[in-house]
């Protein structure tokens, strides 16, 4: 068990924050184990060609068998989104010698032997180094860049958003009960349980001093996850709120982001399933305009949007606006995306006539 003693000094620090790399490595885990992210197996599927074509014996051995990443795979988040390249341009300057540490460090908590490909470039740290940029910078290019990320972007805004509402409006008891299972909180103490017997090991108890905490939604984890081993505050990432979504509508539409990724161009992720709207409701505003309020029980953007109905952002856009005009919805600014959510009219008004 992890425990994290937090003074109010720590709670007004605590911050949200994604990593566009950390879900590029930790996402690899997807292919390993199917069976824990079913929602990520159609886009794994829409690119296995292109992925036939990269380092792939290189980006397997990235993950141990039991689900360990050496850490200058994923640097703390320096701010709130960074960019990938910049994510990676600080990978890629990570000292020789620490590259070395990390990966059998990794290996060995893991306690299973290093693969061929590390074991042939370990005592040749830089090389490492620079093989794995490459890697990574060909497999988010080729793979995840062109849809994957539009989608899994939207997700992880989405979550930030409802944790920012669940903050103000549930203080930090209601916001830590909602994180995942693992997580508790009581009296000014954080825990946080793993069920992996080598993590559980590692357990210890953390003054976080008023350094606050960095909490990280994501869409590769199989449960709530701590890192006290970087410089900085410590972090806990835990699965993102809506993590399913990203297999909606993919039954065709993983090929076509393939067709996207092959041309270089970003394309559509395919329309999701009809929601199922109510009779009443439609009556009431239009079926279009029922359809979002259903979808927008939890944030989301234009973009998003339309990516799941199988329309155009601009269509979307004209009943966003007019659903926000009659006060059916909130707004909020995320970075350089606008979210939007039911507002207490809007749920009012979707619950009464659901």
């Amino acid at each position: 068990m992890f425990e994290f003693r937090m003074g109010v000094d720590d709670l007004a620090a605590t911050s949200f924050a994604y990593s566009a790399l950390q879900e590029t490595v930790l996402g690899l885990r997807a292919r390993r184990w199917p069976a824990y992210y079913p929602e990520q197996q159609p886009w794994i599927a829409g690119w296995q060609d292109r992925w036939e074509a990269l380092d792939t014996a290189l980006l397997d051995a990235l993950i141990t068998p039991n689900a360990f990443v050496p850490d200058f795979l994923t640097p703390r988040p320096s701010v709130p989104r960074p960019d990938f390249h910049d994510e990676l341009a600080r990978l890629a300057r990570t000292p020789s010698e620490e590259v070395r540490t990390d990966v059998l460090a990794a290996y060995a908590g893991d306690g299973s032997p290093l693969p061929p490909v590390l074991t042939a470039l370990i005592d040749r740290p830089a090389e490492l180094r620079a093989r794995v940029a490459e890697a990574l910078s060909a497999y988010w290019t080729r793979c995840l860049a062109p849809a994957w990320w539009p989608r899994a972007r939207s997700v992880l805004e989405a979550d930030l958003a409802y944790r920012g509402r669940m903050l103000s409006e549930r203080g930090a008891e209601g916001l830590f009960a909602d994180l995942d299972d693992r997580i508790s909180w009581r009296a000014g103490v954080l825990r946080l349980n793993d069920s992996n017997p080598a993590v559980r090991a590692l357990g210890t108890s953390v003054d976080v001093a008023g350094r606050g905490l960095v909490l990280i939604p994501t869409l590769a984890g199989m449960g709530a996850q701590t890192d006290i081993t970087q410089d900085g505050p410590p972090l806990i990432a835990y699965p993102a709120r809506g993590r399913a979504t990203m297999a909606e509508g993919l039954a065709g539409a993983a090929g076509r982001a393939g067709q996207a990724g092959r041309a270089g161009q970003a394309g559509p992720a395919g329309a999701s399933a009809a929601p199922v709207v109510p009779a009443a409701l439609v009556g009431l505003v239009g079926a279009a305009r029922a359809r979002l309020l259903v979808l927008l029980e939890s944030p989301a953007s234009t973009t998003e949007l339309a990516h799941r109905l199988g329309v155009t952002p601009g269509a979307v856009s004209r009943h966003l606006g007019a659903l926000a005009a009659a006060g059916l919805l909130d707004r909020s600014r995320h970075g350089r995306q606008v979210l939007y959510r039911r507002s207490a009219l809007g749920d009012a008004l979707t619950l009464r006539h659901g």
